[in-house]
């Protein structure tokens, strides 16, 4: 079983996180931390084998902590989640060790990708690198959707009518960029409800959407409706 630690200061995205997380085969969310600090502190008597890393964060960012932890002489293994995609920080994060980098927003499939990259390595490293190709797909099979079926298809505890205001919502707006703020206001659900749904109507190429770094604080994610 892979025991993680999540960092993420944004309550919502860290619960989204760890449902992503909890959601992926042989995983384990052991604790969630909404800062750098707390989350040294509890590292530093814990042994687990990943964390899921913010990059911006106020007192300690994600790259102090993995740097906190590596000057502590603790090797697990560090995935950066964060809506900052500039080179300098991705060339630090792989320097202190990270084995991935996930700019928000992502796909379950990716995330769940970076999460079988740590699982492949640690049978491997338990096996004595002896493992074969099938043990490998067996991991990532997982991974695997077909596209043409994911249209009909909804995750577990999603349900129909819930994916059809939120589309009904999206639909109003065509080709103006919402924040799941805005949809949640408007559809009477969760901030935490919205961003699933909306990231199931990105996989299902209905929804695109990018990040706003003119906030003049932290950047956001905003979503378009896509006219078919």
């Amino acid at each position: 079983m892979l025991k993680i630690v999540i960092v993420e200061d944004d309550r919502m995205v860290a619960a989204l996180n760890s449902q992503f997380a909890e959601k992926t085969p042989g995983v384990k969310v052991v604790a969630t931390f909404h800062n750098g600090r707390d989350a040294l502190a509890f590292l530093e008597q814990r042994d687990v084998d990943l964390v899921l890393l913010d990059l911006f964060m106020p007192e300690m960012s994600g790259l102090e902590l993995l740097e906190a932890l590596r000057h502590r002489g603790k090797t697990m293994d560090a995935i950066m989640i964060t809506a900052m995609n500039d080179v300098a920080s991705l060339q630090k994060a792989l320097q202190l060790g990270a084995v991935d980098y996930l700019v928000k927003p992502f796909l379950y499939e990716r995330f769940e990708q970076a999460l079988n990259k740590v699982l492949i390595r640690r049978k491997a490293m338990e096996k004595g690198m002896n493992f074969t190709q099938e043990d490998i797909d067996a991991i990532v099979s997982a991974a695997r959707v077909n596209p043409s079926s994911r249209s009909l298809e909804l995750d577990k505890g999603m349900q129909r009518q819930t994916l059809e205001r939120i589309r009904g919502c999206m639909g109003a707006h065509t080709g103006a960029y919402l924040t799941a703020e805005q949809v949640a206001g408007e559809t009477g659900l969760s901030k935490i409800t919205v961003r699933r749904y909306l990231n199931h109507l990105i996989e299902t190429d209905e929804v695109v959407s990018r990040v706003d770094y003119t906030t003049g604080g932290r950047p956001r994610t905003e979503y378009r409706h896509i006219k078919k």
